[in-house]
């Protein structure tokens, strides 16, 4: 029997959406502490009995009970992405769990071999609870905003799991969603400029390098119908340049969500800008540096992951998204108490490291391309990435935009000063290399908006 003709089921999906979407607007510091602790005290009892978390707690002599709230998270062993890919898949889940019948999801595997997470059907609308309050904080209501999803819906990603499965058949018997429209990315760009203009979203969400492409077609003249009054970001860094230049090509604001496989919605940006608001009652975040010491406020650390909910594959203590960010004071403008954070800046194995052993983040360099069209006046880059071959080369492709080659300043004087001030980031010491190409390589798409990449193995960086 599907799990949407259980009525008690279906009355855990509504008192979600009615709860969990709007809590941390309504909750203070001290009622999210109290409910932090207890969804921990919970997700580490379920935890002990799945077979990789038991024989790391086991070994670490911790049991459930010696795990009171978030205090107490320290004790607890890290996961690593390693570890879930060797035992997978009967060691990633407790006893009993149905493999059938519950979603299987995975990374993209960009870096490597994937990583395969279980969902059950009520986690995955839980998290979708993440993605709604996000829309909601930037002014949009899920059932009533036209909105235009371009995704990545095959099988093994959250959003077919959501979009494409019995919730979504039986959502519609109460709900329109005339207002959703969902497309493809592997989709032909130009048929999805096309079916944007007839459905005029008001709403447009999708990954930086899809927004990016639709950007650039809009500026050579398709889509003179679409002008959408608010776009979002997720799936990938987004970098200044991208986020400038599909900012002012749809003249409108684009907000960065921050999501994983793994950890379902992590954060948003806040609509003032500046900071990231962590859904903290859906997770909780370490900052931890290279000795696993946490960081102060203003400091760049290795993002620790914990999921606070869900059944399927716990992820307590997880190294695994391998990215870094600052953790900053919360911020209360938008009466939003929860964690905040800043400059996510790409995985900490993509820092650049220099000859002096200091390090850079990629959210330093990334910044280059955007400050310098920004001075220029022009957007004639199409994408960019930044390689660091040694410690002391690094290689910085461009693509440009034929339609926009002879207009604003030439191509050399951008190379120029794309070179220039990328030597006064690295200093003395390190040979900077602008080279224009016809394309970028990729292997997998998400390899698209690997920015920055190192292939010098290095240590924390410092954001």
């Amino acid at each position: 029997m599907s799990s949407f003709l259980n009525p008690i089921f279906l009355l855990r999906i509504v008192k979600s959406y009615y709860t969990d979407v709007n809590r941390i607007w309504k909750i203070n510091n001290e009622q999210l502490k109290k409910y932090q602790d207890k969804c921990l005290r919970k997700i580490v009892k379920y935890a002990y009995n799945v077979p990789i978390y038991h024989k790391k707690y086991k070994k670490a002599g911790i049991y459930p009970n010696d795990i009171r709230g978030i205090k107490d998270i320290e004790k607890l062993p890290f996961i690593t992405k390693d570890d879930l890919k060797n035992n997978f898949p009967d060691g990633i889940i407790p006893p009993g769990f149905n493999k059938d019948k519950n979603p299987l999801l995975s990374t993209s595997g960009s870096m490597g071999k994937p990583v395969f997470v279980y969902y059950d059907q009520f986690t995955a609308i839980k998290a979708l609870a993440g993605y709604v309050r996000a829309l909601k904080a930037y002014g949009g209501i899920w059932n009533k905003t036209k909105i235009a999803q371009i995704i990545d819906s095959k099988p093994g990603t959250i959003e077919n799991t959501v979009f494409n499965s019995d919730f979504s058949s039986f959502l519609k018997k109460f709900v329109s969603l005339k207002n959703i429209k969902i497309l493809y990315v592997g989709e032909k760009i130009e048929d999805i400029i096309k079916e944007l203009e007839i459905f005029k979203p008001e709403c447009i969400g999708s990954d930086p390098v899809m927004l990016q492409q639709l950007a650039q077609l809009k500026n050579n003249g398709y889509g003179k119908n679409i002008n959408p009054n608010l776009m979002f970001s997720s799936s990938a860094m987004l970098d200044d340049y991208t986020k400038k230049f599909v900012e002012k090509t749809f003249g409108t604001k684009l907000y960065d969500v921050y999501a994983t496989t793994e950890a379902g919605p992590i954060a948003f940006e806040c609509k003032k800008r500046g900071v990231y608001h962590v859904n903290s009652d859906f997770v909780y975040i370490e900052f931890l540096d290279e000795k696993n010491d946490p960081v102060p406020y203003g400091k760049s650390g290795n993002v620790i992951v914990t999921k606070l909910y869900g059944k399927g594959t716990p992820i307590i203590r997880y190294t695994g998204l391998e990215d870094v960010a600052t953790p900053v004071e919360s911020e209360t403008k938008c009466g939003i108490l929860s964690q905040s954070i800043k400059c996510i800046g790409g995985r900490a194995m993509d820092q650049i490291i220099l000859p002096s052993g200091k390090t850079v983040a990629p959210f330093h360099v990334t910044t280059i391309p955007a400050s310098v069209m920004d001075d220029f006046k022009s957007y004639k880059i199409k994408q960019f990435q930044i390689i660091q071959h040694k410690v002391d080369d690094i290689e910085v492709l461009i693509v440009i935009d034929e339609n926009l080659r002879k207009t604003g300043p030439s191509v050399e004087k951008i190379i120029e000063e794309i070179k220039k001030r990328f030597e006064q980031k690295t200093g003395e010491g390190v040979k900077i290399r602008v080279n224009e190409v016809d394309e970028i390589s990729k292997g997998v798409r998400s390899d698209y908006v690997r920015l920055v990449i190192s292939k010098i193995k290095s240590p924390i960086n410092k954001c």
